[in-house]
C-alpha cells in the first residue's frame, strides 16, 4: 500500500493561463517552499494553454519532499462577467453607475461553468451569485 505524503503548504495563487511566468506571484509564493518553479510553471503553462492568458485560479499542494500537484480553477466570476460584457475593468461606483449590461442566459451560462468551484447547492443559487458579482462590478442583468 502506498504511503501518502506529507503535505507542506496549500497555497492559492491566480495566474495567466498558458502564459504564466516566474515572476511574481509564482516564484516568490513557490520559492518559500523550495518547488521547482521552472517546473510548476512548464506544467501549468501546458494544462492551461487553451484559457490563452485569461486568468484562473490554481491551487498547488506542496509536499514534504519539495514536490507538488496542482488543480486549476475555472476563472473567477469577475474576469467572465467582464469578457461576457466587452469591459476592460468594473465600474469605480457600483450601485450608483451602470457600465455595461450582460443577458440572463450570459449569467446562466457564466453559473454553470463555475458551479464546481462555489459554494452553491443548485444552478439557481450559482445563478444569483453571479448576478450579484454582477450587480457589484456596475454590470446590469437584463432579460
Amino acid at each position: 500500500m502506498a504511503k501518502k505524503k506529507e503535505v507542506v503548504a496549500v497555497i492559492r495563487l491566480q495566474a495567466p493561463g498558458g502564459q504564466a511566468t516566474p515572476a511574481p506571484p509564482i516564484g516568490p509564493a513557490l520559492g518559500q517552499h523550495g518547488v521547482n518553479i521552472g517546473q510548476f510553471v512548464q506544467q501549468f503553462n501546458a494544462s492551461t494553454n487553451a484559457l490563452n492568458g485569461m486568468k484562473v485560479t490554481v491551487v498547488i499542494t506542496v509536499f514534504v519532499d519539495k514536490s507538488f500537484t496542482f488543480e486549476v480553477k475555472s476563472p473567477p466570476a469577475a474576469v467572465l462577467l467582464k469578457e461576457a460584457a466587452g469591459i476592460a475593468k468594473a465600474a469605480g461606483t457600483a450601485g450608483k453607475e451602470t457600465i455595461a449590461t450582460v443577458t440572463s442566459d450570459q449569467v446562466r451560462e457564466i453559473a454553470q461553468r463555475k458551479i464546481n468551484d462555489l459554494n452553491a447547492g443548485s444552478i439557481d443559487a450559482a445563478v444569483r451569485m453571479v448576478a450579484g458579482t454582477a450587480r457589484s462590478m456596475g454590470i446590469e442583468v437584463t432579460g
